[in-house]
């Protein structure tokens, strides 16, 4: 850890800031769209079956990345207990990041409109990405002050509450990525 000791909190701000800064480039740059199509920028869309889901600050997948950060912070805690606190939270960045890039490839786009029921997704915009990052940010400092046992409820509570309200969340968003049920797709869409 001799080199990443003499990095000083100002540093990892920056490569945070310029990590932000190039991936929200990278976006553009395969074509997502910067704000909604409907040209107007919401703090909270919960209309899931939209074409503005997803293109808006915060919706209800936004409960996911706050669970991101809880996850990342303590799979980084496992293996870097001793790494700087900074130097976590820009592996973080850096994993939340490329999972952004990846969920905007056609190949999850098309992974997403084959299996669940996003049926209308065509790819976050960059400002929901964004703040989709900056939501996992929030959980990672959450999981830093909290009590496991708290972070542990929290996760539990935020998948029951939006698994209740939209028939998705997390887990079942991973369990329809990797091996889609038809039960679950008959009940998500309402049967």
């Amino acid at each position: 850890m001799g080199f990443l000791s003499r990095f000083q909190t100002k540093h990892y701000i920056l490569f945070s800031i310029i990590l932000l800064c190039v991936f929200a480039l990278t976006l553009y740059l395969m074509g997502q769209i910067l704000i909604c199509k409907c040209g107007y920028i919401k703090l909270w869309h919960g209309i899931t079956f939209s074409s503005e889901n997803s293109q808006h600050i915060s919706d209800w997948y936004t409960f996911s990345h706050v669970i991101h950060g809880f996850a990342f912070y303590g799979l980084l805690w496992l293996i870097g207990r001793r790494w700087p606190f900074e130097l976590r939270l820009l592996l973080a960045l850096f994993a939340e990041t490329s999972w952004e890039i990846f969920e905007n490839t056609d190949f999850i786009i098309n992974r997403y409109r084959e299996v669940t029921i996003s049926l209308d997704y065509y790819g976050d915009s960059i400002l929901n990405s964004v703040f989709d990052v900056l939501f996992m940010v929030l959980g990672f400092f959450l999981a830093r002050r909290l009590p496991i046992w708290a972070t542990i409820l929290l996760v539990i509570a935020m998948e029951l509450f939006v698994g209740f309200w939209i028939r998705d969340n997390l887990t079942l968003n991973i369990i329809m990525l990797i091996y889609p049920m038809d039960f679950i797709l008959k009940w998500q869409a309402g049967g």
